[in-house]
């Protein structure tokens, strides 16, 4: 799923146990906007100075990290429907081969559509859940964002075992792939894209 861009395998580990830090710490906060807040200061951070960051280390310090505005009508504590086919979606990649998913469900997101609920069939396993709206090419990345990426430390909340997740939109944040074509991600597949434009999150 990626590449060791600028940095060492150990580097890569530490970014990893720092991402897991970090949503550690959102899930903690008690306030939505402080949770936002603590995302936003620590995730420029570590594209900005960490040695295993996606950004070019000739563009981190000239790069400027754009986070839209705290939205709380874009928060969703929902559960997962799980009455669905159990499609497969296979991503091939220059690094890991083909990256298989399948679908485990669906998020009904009122006013702003429905989104895949995806498994990563490899790397230990995980919940999947990207993203792309009707800004992307435009104000948001144009292969998507991800909204959770459990695998990598980006979960927000909510009871696996009662079938509920946190979706907080504000949290929407760039693949690798955004920063330099070295790394493979897996963008969003259609039923994971939606008419709404979501000027949040992480922005181009």
């Amino acid at each position: 799923m990626n590449q060791q861009v600028g940095g060492s395998a150990l580097e890569t580990a530490d970014w990893r146990r720092r991402v897991f830090a970090l949503y550690g710490d959102v899930r903690e906060a008690t306030d939505p906007v402080e949770a936002h807040a603590i995302w936003r200061a620590g995730r420029a951070e570590l594209l900005a100075t960490h040695p295993a960051s996606p950004v070019p280390v000739e563009e981190r310090e000239a790069s400027r990290l754009e986070i839209g505005d705290y939205r709380p009508q874009l928060r969703f504590e929902v559960a997962v429907d799980t009455d669905v086919e159990a499609v497969r979606w296979e991503v091939p990649s220059a690094t890991d081969g083909v990256i298989p998913f399948t679908r485990v469900g669906v998020l009904h997101l009122p006013q702003v559509g429905d989104l895949d609920v995806w498994w990563l069939e490899s790397y230990g396993g995980g919940v999947f859940v990207p993203v792309k709206d009707a800004l992307a090419g435009s104000r948001t990345y144009g292969g998507g964002r991800y909204l959770l990426d459990t695998v990598k430390g980006a979960d927000l909340g909510g009871d696996f075992r009662e079938g509920s997740l946190v979706v907080d939109l504000n949290f929407a944040y760039n693949p690798s792939c955004a920063y330099s074509p070295l790394w493979t991600c897996p963008l969003a597949p259609a039923s994971n894209t939606l008419p709404t434009p979501l000027p949040v999150g992480e922005l181009t």
